[in-house]
């Protein structure tokens, strides 16, 4: 007999109920392994269906995409990336699952640069970092909450908080889903937000200001003949998330050029220096974004102005750091300016992406033994100024946000030489800033 889409539905949950009892060596959370084991399903055990039944899954996957939107106030003078605001709020999209083509759906209008999406493990909620928001006395920017419909992947706004610093340009969600943590550019701090038992926000439970010696403007490891300057005029708080357990929080100061470690205490909603707090980068690199190993064993940096990854060993036990390796994003022989920004790994870990603005390349890299990196090749982006991209939840499509040129562009994944194939696939959207995807269809009965 042919397996319907619901057999499989129910055959999955009973093998994801099963594993998520059994016990595990490994330090990821319930919301990482539900987010892998349903990525797993999507690439793994849906095209099996063809056997029988062939036909796609009968709700959408949807894409939401970040913008720079109209009006922008009160930017700084060194803010050298901010557009004009041609975005118009979140525009969502819906996925073709085969060609990876993005087809208009919705727009949740915004005025307020909701640049940095996050969303929980079961695809019910979203939350934005609205970066040039402007509240209170301090004007200080501001975070939504919103619900999603299950049906047609439109957003509800549930409330809109202060992020407690100026210019919030990072959001994640603790792997126990009850805290946001906020990464305020412009003000040099990061901040907690309880989650409440709807989704809504409630008001900050610590807040901390970066501080410390600006590094130069001119960075170690830049390119030659580059004038790569954009964060070390005061500290700039770009990026903040756990570790897969929780255990630990990381933050990266791009004036300061540092990496901030911190202990987490879950019954308070706080973050308490680690005996350890502070890694240092070569100066004036300032690094931007980092991202984990899904072995949970190794971290990788990008600096923005330095043009470079560092590979470091992470033990998740005690929260240290140790750097491995350094190495450029961009081929050899280049010459000039370039601003780094986004970094990824893929799903199954063999591979690193590294974008590059100005130069508009995202770079491609194998991983090695013990985490190391090994440069591989490059892909134009097809745009001007690639400021993130993100894979679709199969790992099959990548989607790179070209800010400067107003699109986002569609490659496909060749997942075992990690190359990059442009579909020739374009989505309109004015000044992206960061992509997410939400499938309904994995919703479980």
């Amino acid at each position: 007999m042919a397996m319907t889409r619901y057999d499989f539905e129910k055959l999955a949950a009973d093998r994801i109920g099963k594993l998520m009892k059994a016990p595990s060596r490994t330090t990821s959370t319930r919301r990482t392994f539900l987010k892998t084991s349903l990525s797993l399903a999507s690439a793994v055990y849906l095209p099996s269906l063809s056997h029988g039944d062939d036909r796609a899954p009968s709700k959408s996957l949807m894409a939401y995409v970040g913008t720079f939107s109209a009006p922008l106030k009160d930017v700084l003078p060194t803010q050298v990336d901010l557009p004009p605001g041609n975005g118009q709020g979140i525009h969502i999209f819906e996925v073709d699952r085969k060609s990876g083509n993005l087809s208009p759906a919705h727009i949740h209008r915004m005025g307020v640069s909701p640049s940095r999406l996050e969303v929980n493990a079961a695809g019910t909620r979203m939350y934005s970092a609205n970066e040039t928001d402007r509240v209170g006395e301090d004007h200080h920017g501001t975070i939504s909450a919103f619900t999603i419909d299950q049906n047609d992947g439109t957003l509800r706004e549930l409330n809109r908080v202060s992020s407690q610093g100026k210019g919030p340009t990072y959001v994640s969600l603790h792997p126990s889903e009850k805290f946001l943590l906020v990464a305020n550019y412009f003000g040099g701090s990061v901040s907690v937000v309880p989650v409440l038992e709807d989704g809504s926000l409630g008001p900050a439970t610590d807040v901390h200001a970066d501080q410390g010696e600006i590094g130069p403007t001119t960075a170690t490891n830049a390119p030659p003949g580059s004038f790569a300057f954009s964060g070390h005029d005061r500290t700039h708080a770009h990026m903040i998330q756990s570790d897969a357990a929780g255990n630990y929080v990381f933050h990266v100061d791009l004036g300061l050029d540092q990496i901030l470690v911190w202990k987490w205490d879950g019954s308070k909603g706080r973050l308490i220096p680690h005996e350890e707090h502070v890694v240092t980068l070569p100066p004036g690199d300032g690094p931007r974004h980092f991202h984990f190993h899904p072995n949970g064993r190794t971290l990788y940096s990008i600096q923005e102005e330095g043009s470079t990854v560092v590979v470091f060993d992470y033990e998740s036990t005690t929260g240290r750091l140790a750097e491995r390796q350094t190495i450029s994003t961009l081929p050899m022989g280049i010459a000039g300016s370039n601003f780094c920004s986004e970094i990824q790994v893929s799903l199954d870990g063999r591979f690193v992406y590294a974008g590059n603005r100005l130069h508009d390349s995202i770079a491609i890299f194998a991983v090695g033994e013990e985490g190391t990196l090994t440069y591989i090749g490059e892909e134009w982006t097809r745009g001007n100024y690639p400021r993130s991209f993100s894979f679709d939840p199969s790992g099959q499509f990548l989607y790179c946000c070209n800010q400067r040129a107003d699109c986002v562009a569609v490659f496909r994944v060749d997942q075992e030489r990690g190359t990059l194939q442009f579909t020739g696939h374009y989505a309109a959207v004015g000044n992206p800033s960061h992509i997410t995807f939400v499938d309904l269809a994995q919703r479980m009965p």
